[in-house]
């Protein structure tokens, strides 16, 4: 199983050196997409199930601050930022977006539905029913691609 598993790292190319997972915690990941339980893992590596709970629940909060973080460096960059206070209907970002994104040539690939899919899903507890519960930033890159951040995020 850990065999299977080295060749699987190697294929796709992991380096611990330059990834924000640790090896161990690279090892653990691939084996518990692949379902197997965290018992069968810790005997398979020698060490405890609480170890391989630890391993997991640091690799998964790792890999949660690298999506942040690749999502900030994209809202930076973004030309399109569109400020969504709570209270909004949902059923108007679509077209505070196209607004903004017009004013700055930027072509967005969304339906108006799409895009409040889009906002709606990315959004999470911060879109109530249709109404924006917590203020959203909307950003939309110079290649159209669409990033929606909490604007209290503080994570």
């Amino acid at each position: 199983m850990i065999d299977e598993i080295e060749e699987l790292l190697e294929e796709i190319g992991f380096d611990a050196e330059t990834s924000v997972l640790t090896h161990r915690q690279a090892q653990v990941l691939a084996l518990r997409e692949r379902g197997v339980s965290q018992a069968d893992i810790a005997d398979a590596l020698g060490t405890s199930r609480a170890n391989v709970s630890s391993i997991e629940s640091s690799a998964r909060e790792n890999l949660a601050k690298a999506r942040e973080t690749v999502a900030f460096a994209e809202a930076l960059r973004a030309p399109v930022r569109v400020r969504v206070p709570a209270g909004t209907d949902l059923y108007d970002v679509p077209q505070l977006v196209y607004d903004a994104c017009d004013e700055q040539g930027v072509k967005v690939d969304h339906t108006a539905p799409d895009l409040m899919k889009v906002v709606s899903d990315a959004a999470g507890s911060a879109v109530t029913g249709r109404e924006v519960s917590t203020p959203l930033i909307v950003g939309v890159t110079s290649e159209g691609m669409v990033r929606v951040r909490h604007q209290d995020r503080r994570e």
